[in-house]
């Protein structure tokens, strides 16, 4: 053996033990940091509605595969169609790992496709990962006028929503201007109970761009009982139960390619249906140990069970691939972009 072949696997083995050395390291510090720590999950929805749900879910068994095993605290903070939570986690909250935001995806995607001026940038986020793929929907009381999507165009239809920014509100207001429907759309809600109870009561007719395993979840009685109908699908492939009850998509009515391709884009964010994100400036080693134990909970056999009997679906997604998708989003073609925020306007709808 030469002596440059034993002074080449010499280099490589002690690279290696270096490697190794610096990698126990980095675990060690992201140990020393979490243990004793509190995680804050912040929900950008009022309690009880599906993103919170979700986030309880997780935090149950977030924190024991977290080196350290810090205590996992979810709390809420609603308004604004989650960018009130989305702007404390990207400005206001500690950048040590220690602050999550469950967001809406409306908070990933209006900063790209909105006119209002916003205090985060989604682009920049640190994205923890994804509970699920969402499908959203339009859906009346058995009662309303409205019987099929079709109605839509010739009659009004009052839905309850958050404010811009959450699909409860984009979505409909997308249909409105894109395909001509007649919702008329009530702010101020909370979160997905608060509209779901107010449809209820008959203060609403029906809501549009609440996830169809968020509604299953919350009222089984109604589908049971045959007490609501779903109008259209708000995806771009649909749920599969949804598809063999025949319930349409909405890019079936477009009337141009380039009116399909907007809606499409919008729809987009139904991939990260249930976002969590942390603020820009977490340390590296602490994003990589938090990402696998994200991963790892949400594949949990227990945590599975659990949702399972509470009827959620969970499909995580890791928050490499999160980053990837929202990079990609927002390189859409600037001709795509502008059309979809004409589309999100009031003005468009007139």
């Amino acid at each position: 053996m030469s002596s440059g072949s034993g002074v080449r696997r010499a280099f490589v083995a002690g690279t290696l033990l270096l490697w190794g050395a610096a990698s126990a390291a980095a675990q060690d510090s992201v140990e020393q940091f979490f243990k004793g720590k509190q995680i804050s999950i912040v929900v950008g929805s009022s309690a009880g509605g599906g993103y919170d749900t979700y986030a309880r879910l997780l935090g149950r068994y977030f924190g024991g595969l977290i080196p350290g095993n810090p205590t996992i605290v979810p709390q809420n903070m609603s308004g604004a169609g989650s960018n009130r939570a989305a702007a404390y986690i990207y400005n206001v909250a500690p950048k040590d790992g220690t602050a999550i935001g469950a967001i809406f995806p409306g908070a990933v995607l209006q900063p790209l496709i909105g006119d209002a001026k916003l205090q985060h940038d989604p682009s920049k986020f640190v994205y923890l990962g994804n509970a699920n793929s969402d499908v959203y929907v339009c859906f009346v009381r058995a009662d309303a006028p409205v019987k099929k999507f079709e109605d839509l165009l010739t009659k009004e239809l009052i839905v309850g929503a958050s404010n811009p920014g959450a699909t409860t509100y984009d979505l409909p207001q997308l249909l409105n201007s894109v395909l001509g429907a007649r919702f008329k759309i009530v702010t101020g809600y909370p979160g997905s109970r608060e509209m779901l109870l107010a449809m209820e009561r008959g203060e609403t007719q029906g809501t549009c761009g609440i996830g169809w395993t968020g509604i299953e979840t919350m009222h089984p009685d109604w589908f049971k009982d045959d007490r609501i109908r779903v109008l259209v699908q708000l995806s771009n492939d649909g749920h599969p139960d949804l598809n063999k009850r025949g319930v349409p998509r909405a890019a079936q009515f477009a009337k141009s390619d380039d009116d399909r391709k907007v809606l499409e884009l919008v729809f987009s964010q139904g991939i990260f249906g249930r976002p969590f994100v942390m603020p820009p400036g977490v340390p590296a080693e602490r994003v990589t140990a938090l990402r696998a134990a994200f991963v790892n909970a949400l594949r949990d056999a227990n945590l599975k069970a659990e949702a399972a009997k509470m009827q959620l679906d969970v499909e995580p997604m890791s928050g490499e691939d999160m980053q990837n998708l929202v990079t990609r989003i927002y390189a859409t073609p600037s001709h795509l972009v502008d059309r979809a925020k004409q589309a999100l306007t009031v003005k468009a709808q007139k």
